[in-house]
């Protein structure tokens, strides 16, 4: 829908207004600031990605985890878990082994280097945290939290 070039597109501002109905645009946007407090805290200092963060976290809440419950938690592949747990075994921090109770399945767990790497980053996620969100009361964190989660929710339903 072509416009006639209005004073604020001839100063250089842009028109984004078919752009506000899309929650999707508002996420991507929000999520700038979040990677660059991730990279900055956690991703440069202790080299690692997003991906290999939340494994680290939920290993350090949970104590061991099998494959597929790590896929779902991760929503991502099995092959492509399979090539993560790869990587991050190679580096010595997780280690893999069969289920006592159900030899099908194979249980992931954190390494001792691998728990002092998740310690770590998890200290490290805290000021992170704190400081990305310095500018909210909590209230309005309590609330984004919920909105967040909420709208997360759709993943297992639709």
């Amino acid at each position: 829908m072509p416009r006639t070039p209005d004073k604020a597109n001839r100063a250089g501002a842009i028109d984004l207004s078919t752009l506000d109905h899309l929650m999707g645009y508002r996420l991507a946007l929000a999520y700038l600031p979040s990677r660059a407090a991730f990279v900055k805290a956690i991703g440069t200092p202790l080299q690692l990605r997003r991906v290999e963060f939340t494994l680290l976290m939920l290993l350090l809440a949970n104590n061991s985890l099998t494959q597929k419950q790590l896929t779902r938690a991760l929503a991502i592949s099995a092959p492509a878990l399979t090539l993560l747990l790869d990587r991050m075994e190679g580096n010595g921090w997780l280690e893999r082994r069969r289920s006592e109770l159900d030899r099908r399945l194979q249980e992931v767990s954190l390494s001792p280097q691998g728990l002092h790497l998740a310690r770590d980053a998890h200290a490290r996620s805290l000021d992170c945290e704190h400081e990305l969100l310095a500018d909210f009361t909590p209230g309005e964190t309590r609330l984004l939290r919920e909105l967040l989660d909420k709208l997360a929710r759709h993943r297992h339903t639709g």
